[in-house]
């Protein structure tokens, strides 16, 4: 049985950015009134240091938001450098399944940076939707749930040379490690999408 450890924060403590990108949806807490369950979903390492979102209904409305629909501001540079305010809508990140089974197809139904199969996969935007990385094809990969979760919004150059790319690369043969590393010659081909506000 595990000793759960809490810690109680406030939605001012986490970044809402992270939301759906690095802090993601990992089961579903179910509670009788008396009785707390935790249902972690396949594959989910459970942690034993939990933090309890305390929120009030409007930080509620917020946070709801932001890991479906939310119209979300943040700061980017345009064209000539200067920093303007970009608006990111998390509706706009729904991927056509067509796209994504090309994808699959493409990448042989295994995960490109694991070599991981036969387990549920996702696609992966090389350059993160966070930065303009549009959802075609030539910018996604198909990724296996773990992988995608470890990589979060990182750079993909920050990415393939991280710890945890070499560790779960490891299974790689030569030619996948390098058709990877490839990747970043191409990158600057991939269009960029900026959603600038209209004032």
């Amino acid at each position: 049985m595990l000793n759960f450890c809490t810690e109680q924060i406030a939605l001012k403590d986490i970044n809402l950015l992270d939301v759906g990108n690095t802090i993601h949806i990992a089961g579903l807490i179910m509670s009788s009134g008396h009785t707390d369950y935790y249902c972690y979903l396949p594959e989910e390492k459970i942690c034993p240091g939990q933090k309890i979102l305390s929120m009030d209904l409007s930080e509620w409305e917020k946070f709801i938001q932001q890991t479906d629909v939310c119209e979300t501001e943040i700061l980017a540079k345009d064209k000539t450098g200067k920093l303007v305010k970009v608006l990111m809508r998390k509706a706009n990140r729904q991927i056509d399944a067509g796209v994504t089974w090309k994808v699959f197809d493409r990448d042989g139904y295994v995960c490109r940076y694991c070599g991981i199969k036969a387990v549920p996969m996702t696609v992966d935007h090389l350059i993160c939707w966070e930065d303009g990385g549009p959802s075609i094809e030539s910018n996604l990969v198909t990724s296996c749930r773990k992988c995608n979760k470890l990589r979060g919004n990182m750079k993909y150059q920050v990415w393939i040379e991280s710890a945890d790319y070499l560790k779960r690369s490891q299974f790689l043969t030569e030619d996948q490690k390098k058709k990877n590393s490839d990747v970043l010659k191409v990158l600057g081909n991939i269009p960029r999408k900026h959603h600038i506000i209209s004032r």
